[in-house]
């Protein structure tokens, strides 16, 4: 049951990744080529000059890609957090006398609420994300 919690989640966050990479990041992939071939095509600018240029046509891709990861590695901090929790009650509860296989049963029901809290939590993130990468492009 856990390991089906964990499926969904993970293809759950793959799907958000992709839709935001296609509305996105690839558009802002784009303009970064195509502004760094304008400093290359500069035939006057020193190689310094270049490469500064290159160097400031590629820092909001940079920043959005901050972003995404940021985000994404507070989502994990907080569903490993949560997973913990049950890890924690299951614990304490082979410790105070329970049996295994209920408190097996009790872990999974857990870590798959965990899952279903966090697969909630993903439209939200998603808002969040394309909000603060359509404020980059402006």
């Amino acid at each position: 049951m856990a390991e089906a919690a964990q499926g969904r989640v993970q293809e759950a966050v793959e799907s958000m990744v992709q839709g935001l990479e296609r509305e996105r990041i690839r558009g802002m992939q784009g303009a970064m080529f195509r502004c760094s071939a304008q400093c290359c095509e500069n035939s006057t600018a020193s190689m310094q000059q270049v490469q500064q240029c290159i160097e400031r046509c590629h820092a909001p891709l940079a920043q959005a890609q901050a972003i995404v990861t940021g985000e994404l590695e507070h989502f994990q901090d907080r569903l490993s957090r949560c997973s913990l929790h049950c890890k924690d009650k299951a614990r304490d509860a082979l410790e105070a006398g329970g049996g295994e296989a209920r408190v097996r049963a009790q872990l999974d029901a857990c870590v798959a609420a965990c899952g279903d809290e966090h697969l909630r939590l993903l439209p939200a993130l998603a808002r969040k994300m394309k909000e603060s990468l359509a404020a980059l492009q402006q």
